[in-house]
């Protein structure tokens, strides 16, 4: 029986950017450090993103994602991590995912 604590492998975002170092690809890794308010994904939460703009894990869902990878890529080429802070009212909360209002933190750094 499979053990439902396990790491899947196939999914986890460390391992991903970890194979995708492997195969040359230039990588950035982006981890949510900070939640108020209503956020998707808990802190801790990876998304890893290549210099093609290919992503895989999730920070958050929605526009937030997207302004996340584009940042990522920018990251790639320069070299300089980044601090990325997302927030938005209530009323227009649903717009970028953040389903209640709230705030997100989001680093995003070069590996390698």
């Amino acid at each position: 029986m499979d053990n439902p604590t396990a790491l899947d492998e196939s999914r986890d975002p460390l391992i991903i950017a970890e194979n995708w170092m492997k195969d040359g690809k230039d990588v950035a890794i982006a981890t949510v450090v900070e939640t108020w308010g209503s956020a998707p994904r808990p802190v801790g939460s990876h998304l890893v993103i290549d210099a093609e703009g290919n992503f895989h894990g999730s920070v958050s869902g929605g526009c937030v994602e997207g302004a996340v990878v584009s940042e990522a890529v920018d990251i790639i080429g320069s070299g300089k991590a980044k601090m990325l802070e997302f927030g938005v009212a209530d009323e227009t909360a649903w717009q970028v995912g953040l389903s209640c209002g709230g705030r997100i933190k989001v680093y995003v750094e070069r590996l390698g």
